[in-house]
């Protein structure tokens, strides 16, 4: 994964020359005989890869909307002029003019417009570390013969106005050896400055010395100074600047922050969510801390950095994305501050997300109904969703329908998992909209052909992993009241947010694991829709219940692959998944379709104890409750719901797991991608932390 290395020699001493993208480091020769003194981790290189297009997929559209801007002011302003200049009778009005220092008389003219461009390109001008040249040259008044015969080349090249190149800064936050920094500098053509901060004096001389190697000292601005006070600093600055309105100056605000630490990011979030602008601003975070996100054994830990708690299960990393996405939201939302996930994914060892973060007082009334519980069955894998705040949609007095906030209803679970019988278990809370932005993913995924293979040596991954992520997401049902189309895209959730594993299931029930292709056919067959998670391999994402994916499972064991019931004990979760707890007078288990011959009374009275599947036409979707937060429905949704039923108990009976299921489930794909990769190499992970002063 690491780059091409050479021996490069500086003031006397060895450095290894290591090569990424378009930047090169140097590291010095014996680093591996006494550690690392600047961390440097080649395993990222997809990471920096990723972050490198994502940063340039979102630049681009940045500075062309920038652009756009700074040339309608500039056109109202003109348009203000010829319009003024008419009613003063053919424009004969002379123009404002200011006096300079040697006495000499100057239009303001260009200077407004200089402004304006300034003011567009998003900091009332540029940042405090990347001043920007002016939109276009003053006119001066008419001045000596002598002086006029002399600049008169010079006045001719400056006739027509120069255009202002939109700013774009990025902040390094974290900058180690400066390599992140370097290749943005090297490999984005729009960006105008990046800030390269660490803490450390070793850290600080790496990035002076490549900053040298690479020729970028005009680009690259250092800060030798700690990030959550670097990020402070500035912020305290536009606080104590205000304009006029009493509203802070964004003068010192970065159009991207870049937060890659060493362990969580959690302690850079407060400042990190300010210090970027407001207006779709892009906050790229690293978290590395799996073991608190996505593992179950300091879940103190988890809620003390993030806000939540972790659950014990197979889709753990998936549930740490979303515990990372909820402290980004908290955190946003005290300063009216609302985040848009725009790409959120666990790789290798560490969560990467891209958020926009937007100034919205309309978005952050919607969090809480974005927010959830979740209960866990560590049993047999099975989850119920709870929103913290119900979000569902009210008539207007005048007509019409708008989404109203209340209190959330009770759990939608007992504390016994309704399958097997084992301890529920909480996690979170947690975000629960969707995690990525299809346009953002597909528009990195478009400039993935346009790229130097050699500069971005991890493309083949970054496609199969974009293109995986961007298949995973379900669409949940659409309300059917008329609402806003703003509204519904704020109130909207992750219906299905967490996926399942075939091997675990029949882990669970100690049978053979079902062909995948069997396993997707069987869904597709009683009609619901599959896809996967970019977090596993073999996962399965769909809309059906818990109780069609074990009906699925135990009619497997009854067709294909029957179990050894003696070695089943009424303490383990197949006793309950297989009915194993029915039994007859004479000892014998019951299989899935013999219970369906018992009396209708036995059969509601087990339901009620939670000992039998609840029949499909009276069990409420497990979709609803994070849907509206209530059990409440229409008459109007209690017919289609029988009507689903009975479809479903026809598409039951025919479910038969042959070669024709599997030809149903097979997927269809045209060309083979990289979706998940191996360990790159041995020893491979997170490396030690970095030894330097």
């Amino acid at each position: 994964m690491s780059g091409e290395e050479t021996v490069i020699t500086y003031d006397g001493k060895n450095y290894r020359g290591i090569t990424e993208g378009k930047a090169t480091i140097l590291v010095p020769a014996e680093v591996e005989q006494k550690g690392q003194q600047v961390f440097y981790n080649p395993i990222q290189q997809f990471n920096r890869d990723l972050s490198v297009l994502a940063m340039r997929a979102y630049g681009q559209e940045v500075v062309e909307r920038k652009a756009a801007q700074a040339a309608q002011v500039i056109s109202r302003r003109k348009d203000k002029k010829r319009r003024r200049g008419a009613a003063d009778e053919g424009g004969n009005r002379p123009a404002k003019v200011q006096v300079t220092d040697d006495g000499k008389a100057a239009e303001t003219t260009t200077h407004g417009e200089a402004r304006a461009v300034e003011s567009v390109n998003g900091v009332n001008g540029t940042s405090a570390e990347a001043p920007e040249v002016a939109a276009s040259s003053t006119t001066e008044a008419p001045a000596t013969s002598a002086e006029a015969e002399g600049a008169k080349v010079e006045g001719e090249a400056k006739s027509a106005p120069q255009k202002s190149r939109p700013s774009f800064t990025i902040l390094d936050a974290l900058s180690a050896s400066g390599l992140r920094a370097l290749r943005y500098s090297h490999e984005l053509p729009f960006v105008t400055s990046v800030t390269a901060n660490d803490l450390t004096k070793s850290a600080i001389e790496s990035i002076k010395l490549n900053t040298k190697h690479n020729g970028l000292e005009d680009m690259i601005q250092m800060s030798h100074d700690d990030a959550i006070a670097h990020m402070y600093r500035r912020i305290a600055d536009d606080l104590t600047n205000r304009d006029r309105f009493g509203n802070p100056s964004k003068e010192n605000k970065y159009d991207a922050i870049d937060l890659d630490p060493y362990g969580t990011a959690a302690p850079f979030l407060d400042a990190a969510v300010q210090a970027v602008r407001d207006d779709g601003g892009l906050l790229a975070v690293t978290c590395t801390d799996g073991s608190h996100w996505a593992g179950h054994c300091y879940a103190e830990k988890c809620f003390s950095l993030y806000g939540g708690a972790p659950i014990k299960g197979l889709h753990s990393h998936e549930v740490g994305i979303r515990l990372i996405l909820h402290a980004l939201t908290s955190t946003a939302a005290k300063y009216g501050l609302t985040i848009e996930p725009q790409l959120s994914l666990s790789i290798d060892f560490y969560c990467r997300v891209f958020v926009k973060v937007r100034k919205s007082r309309d978005a952050v009334n919607y969090q809480g109904g974005k927010t959830m519980i979740m209960y866990n069955c560590p049993g047999c894998s099975a989850w119920e969703t709870q929103p913290m705040v119900r979000t569902r949609p009210a008539p207007k007095k005048k007509g019409g329908y708008f989404y109203k906030h209340g209190l959330s209803q009770g759990p939608p679970t007992d504390s016994h998992c309704k399958h097997c019988g084992s301890s529920m278990h909480i996690a979170g809370p947690m975000y629960s909209g969707p995690l990525h932005n299809p346009d953002f993913i597909q528009s990195i995924l478009d400039l993935l052909p346009t790229v130097d293979k050699g500069v971005y040596q991890t493309t083949s991954r970054i496609e199969g992993m974009l293109q995986t992520a961007m298949e995973e997401y379900l669409p949940g049902p659409e309300p059917n009241e008329d609402l806003d189309p703003k509204d519904k895209e704020l109130a909207r959730v992750d219906h299905y947010p967490f996926f399942l594993m075939p091997s675990r299931l029949a882990g669970i029930l100690s049978t053979q694991q079902p062909p995948d292709d069997m396993f997707r056919g069987a869904l597709k067959h009683l009609g619901y829709r599959v896809t996967r998670s970019h977090c596993r391999p073999g996962s399965v994402k769909t809309d059906a219940p818990w109780e069609a994916i074990w009906f699925i499972m135990r009619e497997w064991v009854r067709q294909k692959a029957p179990v050894r019931t003696d070695r089943i004990n009424s303490q383990m979760p197949a006793y309950r998944l297989l009915g194993l707890d029915r039994t007859e007078s004479n000892g014998d288990a019951k299989g899935p379709t013999e219970s369906k011959a018992e009396p209708q009374e036995e059969a509601e009275s087990k339901d009620k104890n939670g000992e039998a599947a609840v029949p499909q036409e009276k069990q409420v979707p497990a979709d609803v409750d994070m849907k509206d937060g209530s059990a409440e429905e229409t008459e109007t949704t209690d017919k289609s719901q029988e009507g689903k039923a009975a479809s479903q108990e026809e598409l039951r009976k025919t479910l038969v797991f042959d070669d024709k299921l599997a030809k149903l489930g097979k997927r269809k794909e045209q060309r083979k991608l990289v979706r998940y990769q191996m360990n790159p190499r041995e020893n491979w992970g997170p490396m030690s932390r970095a030894k330097g002063a």
